[in-house]
């Protein structure tokens, strides 16, 4: 097991994110963090922070030889039941940088040093109290975009996903367990019957497996978010629609041809899902090197979308510039937004792309967008509901020791049908039980533990 440098030293950091505030926090947690706060704290009623009992808050003064440095409420969590399982004291002072500052100086001054990234999360691992999965999940719920996300990350969180590859592993380890007294007992020779039942464990188990893959799809669109891709010609109402999913005028309107001379990339939500929507320039003709490297810059982001929304203008009969964007996106995941619906319609719908779905829109009078919405969630979930109960697997880490797990019992399976030595298949089961350890952090490498860790804010 991974151990980090110097375990027995107390850490401390500021916990609330840099700026003014109405509060403030400052987190210390290690064996001498009650002796410190006896250091530092002035209790109002002259108790100090060691003799306190557990999850007790107290009010008092931070004091640097007997100099008042902010007025202060500590918390008091000790050993074992604490977010690290050490004890930990919490200061919640005024939220000024000025004043957190100098409270953590005088802490580090007084016998502690400054916490890595992620380092009281580390710890929380290492001394048991949660998995990996679970470390990692504090950080998907620091940084979610959504509600849905937060919903996926709090039941990782609360163990569901450790749960269900525990129950993976216990029962590969039972046909590794058997397949191993065969091995080493070969008087008792297993039979056909014996094989079938072994093959039948593993496939279930790999069924399991498949199972949480399946779920990674829609994991890492919460997480991560979709790339879409607003194109058309010039003046057909892309900066408007972009402005409408944004809900927020971000992107300049106006009747002039060519207003957008470069890309535009926000971050929008719809139903839950978090979408990175992109606004390029309708420019087919560059008057200039501005708008030639626009024209690059669009054709660069339409070949890495996720999703294209092709904007035409349904007041107009198509055109060349249409023509050329719909030869360039019809392969792709697209849909086609018929704008400007309050004017008199002019395009030819089956002159479009027939495979392609078609929207009905005006941006300017907000019409249809319900439906656009609905249509762009339908087409990245392929449900109509986002349903965020149950185990989701959103972490690329996790995704890839499934898949290797995955194909490693598919090999067990091989040696089964094949009739290959039992000691094959009980190597690919050890090793497909790895992969799955490499996820829960029963057997990970120090680097990657630290790779990990690394992401994290200083202070979690």
């Amino acid at each position: 097991m991974y151990q980090f440098q110097n375990p027995n030293d107390t850490i401390a950091a500021i916990s609330t994110p840099a700026g003014q505030g109405g509060i403030g926090i400052v987190r210390i947690s290690g064996p001498e963090a009650l002796k410190i706060a006896d250091k530092i704290f002035c209790a109002k009623n002259k108790h100090k922070p060691s003799q306190a009992k557990t999850f007790t808050v107290h009010y008092g003064n931070i004091v640097d030889e007997d100099e008042p440095i902010d007025e202060v409420l500590l918390t008091v969590m000790l050993a074992p039941k604490s977010y690290t399982t050490e004890d930990v004291v919490e200061i919640s002072c005024h939220g000024g940088m000025i004043s957190l500052k100098a409270i953590l100086t005088l802490i580090c001054k007084s016998g502690a040093r400054l916490a890595e990234p992620g380092e009281f999360t580390k710890r929380a691992f290492l001394n048991g109290r949660i998995d990996l999965p679970q470390a990692e999940a504090v950080l998907d719920i620091i940084q979610s975009k959504t509600e849905a996300f937060l919903k996926v990350s709090t039941h990782q969180l609360k163990g569901d996903l450790s749960v269900e590859l525990e129950n993976i592993r216990e029962q590969l380890m039972q046909s590794y367990t058997e397949i191993e007294a065969f091995v080493n007992f070969p008087e008792d020779e297993i039979d056909t019957k014996g094989r079938t039942r072994i093959s039948e464990d593993i496939q279930s188990a790999k069924q399991k497996v498949a199972n949480l893959l399946a779920s990674s799809d829609h994991g890492r669109v919460l997480k991560e978010g979709i790339k879409i891709v607003i194109c058309g010609k010039p003046n057909v109402g892309k900066s408007s629609l972009l402005n409408v999913l944004l809900k927020t005028p971000r992107a300049i309107v106006s009747n002039i041809a060519g207003t957008t001379r470069d890309t535009i990339e926000e971050t929008a939500q719809i139903k839950g899902i978090p979408f990175q929507c992109i606004d390029t320039a309708g420019i087919l003709t560059p008057r200039d090197e501005i708008e030639q490297e626009a024209i690059k810059r669009s054709h660069m982001y339409i070949d890495g979308a996720d999703l294209i929304l092709l904007m035409l203008d349904s007041s107009q009969a198509l055109e060349e510039e249409d023509q050329k964007l719909i030869e360039k996106i019809k392969e792709k995941n697209t849909l086609i937004i018929l704008n400007k619906t309050d004017l008199v319609g002019k395009v030819h719908e089956p002159s479009l792309l027939p495979n392609k779905k078609q929207i009905k829109i005006s941006a300017l009078k907000k019409m249809g967008i319900a439906s656009l919405e609905t249509a762009i969630v339908e087409n990245i979930w392929h449900e109509k509901n986002i349903d965020t109960h149950g185990v989701m697997v959103s972490n690329l880490r996790h995704i890839q020791a499934l898949r290797d797990a995955q194909n490693t019992l598919q090999k067990a399976c091989n040696s089964l049908n094949e009739g290959l030595s039992l000691e094959f298949v009980s190597e690919e089961i050890k090793i497909a039980t790895n992969h799955l350890d490499a996820i829960t952090g029963r057997n990970i490498d120090a680097d990657l533990l630290d790779t990990i860790f690394s992401k994290f804010c200083i202070g979690k």
